[in-house]
C-alpha cells in the first residue's frame, strides 16, 4: 500500500517559526506546471532559493530548466527528475507532483502567489541578518570593533534591499518616453545644451550636457593637475546654481542646479570651504592660510562668507570610509538634505567590504566602483568620483592620460558613464625649466631660456578637460582657463573671439 501523500512535514513546534507560506508555493508549483507561459511573468523576481521548502525549491529550479530548453514541464515530464530526490520520496514520491496540479484556482493567483513567496523570503533574510548582528555584538571573544559590525551590517541589510530594488525597474517605452521629453524641456529652459546638472563651466555643459542623473562620472589626473580643484569648482556652482534658481522660483524638478554631498578622504571640511573662499574673494588661498591679508581682503573673505552661508553643500571629511558606509551616508543625506549630487574625492581612498576583497586591491577596486554606480543609479543623481592615474603618464613623451592610465582595475572604465582627464601641460613645462642664462654665458643657453620663456608663455593659465569616453556623445578635449592661486577653473575664451 502506498504512502499517503501530504504537502509537507509538520513543523517544529520548538522555537519561533519563520515567515512563510508553504499553501502558496505548493499552488504556485502547480499553476506553472499548468500553464507554462506562467513562468515568464515570475522568473524575473523569483528564485528557488526564495522558496522556503527546499523541495519546492528544485521543483521550480526544475520547471524553469526544461521551459528554458522548450520543453514542457508536467509531472510527467518532472517525474524522471526526482526517483531518486529523498525529500520528495517522503512526502509520497515523484505523485506530489500530480497532487500540486490538484487544483486549477491557482492560475487565477499566480503573480500574487510569486510576489508573497518573494516577499516572505526577505523576510527571512531580514531575520538571518538580525540574529547573525546579535549573535555577532555578544560575542566578546575576538576583538571588539562595534563599528566595523555595523558596517558589516549595512552591507547585508543592503543586499536584502537591492533584491527588492529589481520591482518597477521595467518601465513601458511611454514612461521612458516621458522621462526623456523632462530632460529635453529641462535642455530647452536652461538656454541649450543642458539636459543634467550644470558644471558652472560653459564649454564644459556644451560637450557633455551636464552632469546627467544616474551617471558614474570619472574625473582622473596627476598630482598637480587640479582634478580636485575642478571637482570643487563644480560642486559649488552646482550648488549655488541651485539656491539661485530657488530665489528666482523655479521649481526644485527642473532646476539644473542641486544640493551636492562632498565626500572628502583626503582634504579636511575647512580646507575645503578655504578653497572655496579663496575663489569666491579672490584672494589666494595660500595667503588665507598663511593670514597675509590686509583689512580690505579681510572684508572681502567676510562678504564671501557671509553669502555662502546657507549654500546647500555638504562636506564629509570621515576619513577612511567604506563604500558601505558612504551609501548609508548618501542615502540619508538624500533623504534629509535631498542632494542631488554626490562628488568623492578620491576613489582609491575608499575600502571595500573587506570580504569580497580578500586583500586584492583590483577586486576591491572593482567593488567601489560598481558600488558608485549603484548608487547613481539607486538615488537617481549623478556621482563625480576623483581617481588617480598610473605611473605610465610620466614615462611617456606626451604626458596627456589614456585610459589605460586608470590607476588598478579596468572596471572603473567599465562602470564609467563619463571619463574625464585633467591634463595642464604649464605644469610640466615649468618643471623642465633650463639653465638661468648669466652673463658670460654662450648664445645657446639664452636661447634655450628663451625657447622655455615663449613655451611657458603659451601655456600659461591654460588647461585640458580630456572627454576619453562618454556614453551620451562624443569624446575630445575643452580648453579651460586654470588660475593657480585661487585654484580656479573658468571657460577659456580663446584669442579670436577677444575683442579688439
Amino acid at each position: 500500500m502506498a504512502e499517503p501523500i501530504r504537502l509537507v512535514p509538520p513543523p517544529p513546534t520548538d522555537g519561533p517559526v519563520l515567515p512563510r507560506n508553504i499553501e502558496a508555493e505548493a499552488a504556485l508549483l502547480g499553476a506553472l506546471m499548468i500553464d507554462n507561459r506562467l513562468v515568464e511573468d515570475v522568473q524575473v523576481r523569483l528564485r528557488a532559493d526564495h522558496f522556503h521548502e527546499a523541495v519546492h525549491g528544485r521543483i521550480y529550479d526544475a520547471i524553469l530548466r526544461l521551459v528554458d530548453r522548450n520543453m514542457v514541464a508536467n509531472p510527467v515530464t518532472l517525474k524522471p527528475m526526482f526517483d531518486a530526490d529523498e525529500q520528495m520520496r517522503e512526502l509520497g514520491g515523484p505523485a506530489y507532483l500530480a497532487h500540486l496540479t490538484g487544483s486549477g484556482a491557482a492560475l487565477i493567483g499566480a503573480r500574487d502567489f510569486a510576489g508573497q513567496i518573494y516577499d516572505l523570503a526577505l523576510l527571512r533574510e531580514l531575520i538571518g541578518v538580525g540574529r547573525d548582528l546579535v549573535e555577532q555584538a555578544l560575542d566578546t571573544s575576538e576583538s571588539i570593533d562595534p563599528k566595523s559590525q555595523i558596517e558589516a551590517a549595512e552591507v547585508a541589510l543592503y543586499k536584502v534591499a537591492e533584491e527588492g530594488g529589481e520591482q518597477g525597474s521595467v518601465k513601458s517605452f511611454g514612461q521612458a518616453t516621458k522621462m526623456a521629453v523632462e530632460n529635453a524641456e529641462r535642455a530647452l529652459n536652461s538656454g541649450g545644451h543642458l539636459s543634467g546638472i550644470t558644471t558652472g563651466l560653459d564649454s564644459v555643459n556644451g560637450r557633455i550636457g551636464g552632469l546627467h542623473r544616474s551617471d558614474l562620472l570619472i574625473l582622473a589626473g596627476r598630482p598637480g593637475m587640479g582634478k580636485t580643484a575642478l571637482a570643487t569648482n563644480m560642486a559649488f556652482n552646482a550648488a549655488q546654481r541651485f539656491m539661485r534658481d530657488k530665489e528666482d522660483g523655479i521649481e526644485e524638478g527642473k532646476s539644473v542646479g542641486a544640493p551636492v554631498a562632498f565626500f572628502s578622504l583626503e582634504m579636511s571640511a575647512d580646507q575645503l570651504a578655504t578653497r572655496i573662499l579663496s575663489e569666491q574673494s579672490g584672494i589666494s588661498s595660500e595667503n588665507l592660510r598663511m593670514g597675509k591679508i590686509s583689512q580690505a581682503d579681510f572684508r572681502n573673505l567676510a562678504r564671501a562668507a557671509a553669502e555662502l552661508e546657507t549654500l546647500p553643500l555638504y562636506i564629509d571629511d570621515t576619513p577612511g570610509l567604506t563604500i558601505a558606509a558612504l551609501r548609508t551616508r548618501a542615502r540619508r543625506l538624500k533623504r534629509q538634505r535631498g542632494i542631488g549630487m554626490i562628488v568623492v574625492d578620491y576613489l582609491q581612498l575608499l575600502q571595500g567590504s573587506g570580504k569580497s576583497s580578500d586583500g586584492n586591491r583590483v577586486q576591491e577596486i572593482s567593488e567601489i566602483s560598481r558600488g558608485l554606480k549603484t548608487l547613481a543609479k539607486e538615488l537617481h543623481l549623478p556621482v563625480l568620483a576623483l581617481s588617480q592615474l598610473s605611473r605610465a603618464v610620466e614615462q611617456r613623451e606626451d604626458k596627456r592620460p589614456q585610459l589605460s592610465d586608470l590607476r588598478e582595475s579596468g572596471s572603473i572604465e567599465q562602470d564609467a558613464d563619463i571619463v574625464l582627464f585633467v591634463y595642464r601641460e604649464e605644469y610640466y613645462t615649468q618643471s623642465r625649466e633650463p639653465k638661468r642664462p648669466v652673463d658670460g654665458d654662450d648664445a645657446k643657453t639664452f636661447e634655450a631660456h628663451d625657447q622655455w620663456a615663449r613655451d611657458m608663455e603659451r601655456v600659461f593659465g591654460l588647461s585640458e578637460l580630456i572627454i576619453a569616453k562618454q556614453r551620451h556623445g562624443a569624446t575630445g578635449k575643452v580648453k579651460l582657463k586654470f588660475e593657480a592661486k585661487i585654484t580656479k577653473f573658468s571657460d577659456y575664451a580663446e584669442d579670436s573671439y577677444m575683442p579688439d
